[in-house]
């Protein structure tokens, strides 16, 4: 079935794309996040395509987001022992942050530091990897009436005109119409319209390419900027460290009206309680009907520290860490 609230419908996109990305052709190697972007510009959905060996060198650094600060050591931490004003380059801010950003990455084991002459020196562990291969934009609407399609028509537009990801699509329901109705939308033609079917879940073949997308990378011969470049690396280490089935650290898991349900082969989020896939502002300890697990539920074979709703993080995070373990893998 298709959730009632965009939000659902959101989350059986995402799994669409982990099982089956790209669509109509043979699926490639790609972990998936939701609402991640700029300040600018926040994506539905994004599939980062990735390079399994890379992305295998990638795991080495660890499960965690690797931020902005971060990167700028880790990516230029040189193979010997040098001072860290030596080895790194200007940052475009003051130089203490990036002597905070050394002891935080050393502190998580991405570099090796010591201290020489009252000075910090610092030196790789291994290399960082060129991991990432394409960013992959997705807009999703179930229902694309005529303002929604306005709408989106600016922000697809805004995708194209910036290049920051490779492709835009949009995601809506299908209609079963002979035309569907988004290919009589105005939206860009550069845009791509995936029509997806969820009326018995997920599969790896519920969705359909109804329009193509146009390629929005760099001209063969031409580059990115190393603004740019930076900023897209960025958003893929987020969505690394985030994915999708993040959705439960916005959310009340340890409500006892909360649930995880099968659509297919997704996992959703379910409130028995009002009977529907929430919304994470739905599912806040503001909701009427919220109720907190029983201490009673944390001493019954659960970890201490949470009752079933732990229980339930702690299969979402278990799926996200297999996920990782089949791209490295090549599979």
């Amino acid at each position: 079935m298709t959730p009632d609230a965009e939000f659902g419908y959101e989350l059986l996109v995402c799994r669409y794309a982990e099982l089956a990305w790209r669509p109509g052709e043979e699926p490639c190697p790609a972990i998936v996040a939701r609402q991640l972007g700029t300040e600018k510009r926040r994506w539905d959905t994004v599939v980062i395509e990735v390079d399994p060996a890379a992305f295998a060198a990638r795991r080495a650094f660890g499960d965690r987001t690797i931020d902005s600060d971060l990167l700028h050591v880790v990516r230029h931490a040189p193979d010997e022992w040098a001072w860290y004003r030596d080895a790194l380059p200007h940052p475009g801010y003051p130089w203490r942050y990036v002597r905070q950003a050394v002891h935080r990455a050393a502190g998580r084991d991405l570099i090796e530091k010591r201290r020489r002459n009252n000075r910090i020196h610092l030196r790789r562990k291994r290399p960082y990897p060129d991991w990432v291969e394409r960013i992959v934009a997705i807009e999703n609407k179930p229902d694309l009436d005529r303002s929604a399609a306005d709408r989106l028509a600016d922000q697809l537009a805004h995708d194209v005109e910036t290049g920051l990801a490779d492709e835009a699509w949009l995601a809506t329901e299908t209609t079963g119409e002979r035309v569907e109705p988004a290919l009589l939308r105005e939206m860009p033609v550069e845009a791509g319209i995936l029509a997806t079917d969820f009326s018995e879940g997920v599969d790896a073949d519920v969705a359909d390419v109804a329009w193509h997308p146009s390629d929005l990378g760099p001209a063969e011969g031409e580059g990115r900027d190393p603004e740019t470049e930076t900023l897209r690396l960025e958003i893929a280490e987020r969505a690394y460290g985030k994915g999708w089935r993040s959705f439960a650290d916005t959310m009340r898991p340890d409500c006892r009206h909360f649930e995880l349900r099968r659509e297919g082969r997704a996992i959703v989020p379910y409130c028995a309680a009002k009977g529907k896939v929430p919304t994470a502002r739905e599912c806040s300890g503001s909701c009427s009907e919220f109720s907190p697990e029983p201490p009673q539920w944390r001493t019954k074979g659960w970890p201490i520290e949470g009752g079933p709703g732990k229980g339930l993080e702690l299969v979402l995070d278990r799926r996200r860490a297999r996920e990782r373990d089949r791209i490295a893998d090549g599979d």
